[in-house]
């Protein structure tokens, strides 16, 4: 065999051996309860045939363009779910914003407009509709799309596990107050505790989907049978409805409606791939527990029961509790019990790919996002700010590979 030949076998044989523990490695997380990132957009790992069709099935209705005809408007903000989840893949994040809106009351309380918070920017026919923001509404609020990713995972973490995070007395001394948002969950007509949104303020991803369908995009469906009214003018609405009623209707050949579809896409859209570690990584991710930044952004949870055996009783790494701080980033925007000063920890896995940073998009760097942290976060950012060069390279690198 020629010294060529012999060299190509053996980077074939590297290249298998490589592979060979890469899947290894999968599988023993896997045998330990150990969730495994997937590519971004893709399913997560270990489901079954029939779970993968409704999948699919779920993500070409998250990709379809609605129209009037089929519900869409009178008022809206996109014409499909994925215009904004979109980045890096489909079920991402966006650098397309929400308007949100209210009054602040001297006594510094949070009081929603007729209508609700949000703002749609687009309106069927043109004008007829479009809400014009009035001199009133002070508080004026600007909210990125959070990614979808491993959300499946997130909705079966039981509630009992996150109010095992709360101190809102912060008892410990920490100087952070966490605390859960208790919401009531159309999908189950139950009080639990929400963990999507900005405000924590769904507990499910039936009603986080059911809620997007119609504020978003105009679509009322079981959850939210009623039409946004921007303004509390219904009337004017109504009257350019092209679609009255419940939009939302059950397909006849699959027997789900879009809501069903949302969530089982979500529901079943892997968690985001961790990106390269080196030693300066690992470095990195001492340090940011040392400075307390863990205590928010939790490295690991773990599921409980569910249908889905992919999902059931699963340890994952999203480094985020969902729960409520004061990091002195708020939007000022009241939403249920979550106050207008207060927002949820957004969860750090896929971080890297999701500039520009915080609710608003206001930091176009991790470095800006964590130069503004302040309030519960003031300690871990003074911390961050005596760093070494090197520290902070370390910290950086850390983020940058979640």
């Amino acid at each position: 065999m020629s010294r060529r030949n012999t060299l190509f076998f053996s980077f074939v044989a590297l290249a298998f051996s490589v592979l060979s523990v890469i899947q290894v490695g999968k599988f023993l997380a896997q045998q330990a309860g150990i969730v495994v990132g997937t590519e971004f957009g893709e399913p997560i790992q270990g489901i079954t045939a029939k779970e993968f069709e409704l999948f699919r099935l779920g993500l070409e209705d998250f990709n379809e363009v609605e129209t009037p005809d089929e519900g869409l408007g009178p008022v809206f903000n996109g014409r499909s779910c994925a215009e904004c989840h979109s980045i890096p893949r489909i079920g991402g994040s966006s650098t397309i914003t929400e308007v949100r809106g209210g009054i602040r009351k001297e006594d510094g309380s949070f009081e929603e407009y007729p209508g609700g918070t949000v703002m749609q920017m687009f309106s069927i026919p043109r004008h007829e509709t479009q809400f014009t923001i009035p001199p009133e509404m002070n508080v004026i609020a600007r909210r990125k799309s959070l990614p979808l990713f491993g959300n499946g995972l997130v909705e079966t973490v039981p509630d009992a596990v996150l109010i095992a995070l709360e101190d809102p007395e912060d008892l410990n001394g920490d100087g952070i107050s966490v605390r859960a948002h208790r919401v009531h969950d159309k999908a189950s007509d139950r009080i639990r505790i929400g963990r999507f949104g900005w405000k924590a303020q769904q507990a499910t991803l039936l009603a986080f989907g059911a809620e997007a369908y119609r504020d978003e995009m105009g679509i009322t469906n079981d959850l939210f049978p009623e039409e946004a009214c921007p303004g509390g003018n219904c009337e004017k609405v109504h009257f350019f409805n092209v679609l009255p009623g419940l939009q939302d209707i059950r397909n006849p050949t699959t027997g789900l409606r879009g809501i069903d579809d949302f969530e089982n896409f979500m529901r079943l859209l892997g968690p985001p791939p961790r990106g390269p570690i080196n030693e300066e990584v690992v470095q990195g991710e001492k340090l940011f527990g040392a400075m307390g930044c863990a205590s928010c952004h939790v490295p690991s949870l773990v599921t409980g029961a569910s249908s889905v055996q992919a999902l059931s009783f699963k340890r994952f790494f999203p480094y985020g509790d969902f729960l409520l701080h004061d990091i002195g980033t708020g939007d000022g925007i009241g939403q249920g019990d979550a106050k207008p000063e207060e927002i949820r920890t957004p969860p750090l896995w896929g971080v890297r790919l999701r500039a520009p940073f915080l609710h608003d998009g206001r930091a176009s760097t991790l470095q800006g996002a964590i130069e503004m942290h302040a309030g519960e976060a003031l300690g871990s950012r003074t911390r961050s700010d005596k760093l070494s060069g090197s520290g902070k390279r370390a910290l950086l690198a850390f983020l940058g590979s979640l």
